[in-house]
């Protein structure tokens, strides 16, 4: 598998956010993307995850056959907003989004004690601390198996000791193949990774 952007332009209402942006991953690849506030970086995530159009350029995923025939089906997007609902349960949501978006991997159970929330499916995600909210978006990334991982600010609220969990996650989604594009302030803990540097 690999995820390929030639000469990608972005616009957000009309204005241009970035132009000329061109990178390569192959499979268990990671790109973290950097740059001041306002430089494109979500722009270019959700760009990649088809939330908003190619504004100019080419953007393909080779290798994705019937599985994954396009990029946006690839995709796993991580942003700000943790696209959960406050009333139901931690695990409802997580059942929420195994059911849309198909492709079973671990049950809601399996992804909360994965990211050390075991024992609290059961309760109001509202109820939830601003890094426990976090980790339960996180753990999204775990009930449904998709490839290509778009994280904005991941680690945002997390504690050191859940950074570095994450930091496994990701590590064994790319030794398992995967891609992983994050846009971030911080460092994500993964050596080897491509830097892309947006200046805006």
């Amino acid at each position: 598998m690999r995820l390929i952007a030639e000469n990608l332009g972005g616009e957000r209402g009309g204005e241009t956010i970035f132009s000329g942006i061109g990178f390569a991953l192959e499979k268990g690849q990671a790109l973290i993307v950097t740059g001041p506030n306002g430089a494109g970086k979500s722009t270019l995530l959700r760009v990649v995850a088809g939330l908003l159009p190619v504004a100019a350029g080419r953007l393909l995923l080779e290798g994705g056959a019937e599985d994954f025939p396009s990029v946006a089906s690839a995709c796993h997007y991580l942003g700000h907003q943790n696209a959960m609902k406050t009333a139901l349960s931690v695990a409802e949501n997580l059942r929420f989004w195994r059911d849309f978006l198909g492709a079973d991997f671990l049950s809601a159970e399996e992804a909360l004690e994965t990211v050390g929330l075991d024992g609290i499916g059961h309760l109001p995600f509202g109820y939830l601390s601003a890094g426990q909210r976090r980790r339960a978006a996180i753990a999204k990334l775990l009930v449904s198996r998709r490839p290509l991982w778009l994280l904005d600010e991941p680690t945002a609220g997390l504690d050191k000791a859940s950074e570095e969990r994450f930091a496994v996650l990701m590590r064994k989604h790319l030794e398992d193949g995967g891609i992983v594009v994050a846009a971030t302030h911080l460092a994500l803990g993964l050596g080897g990774a491509k830097e892309l540097r947006m200046t805006g």
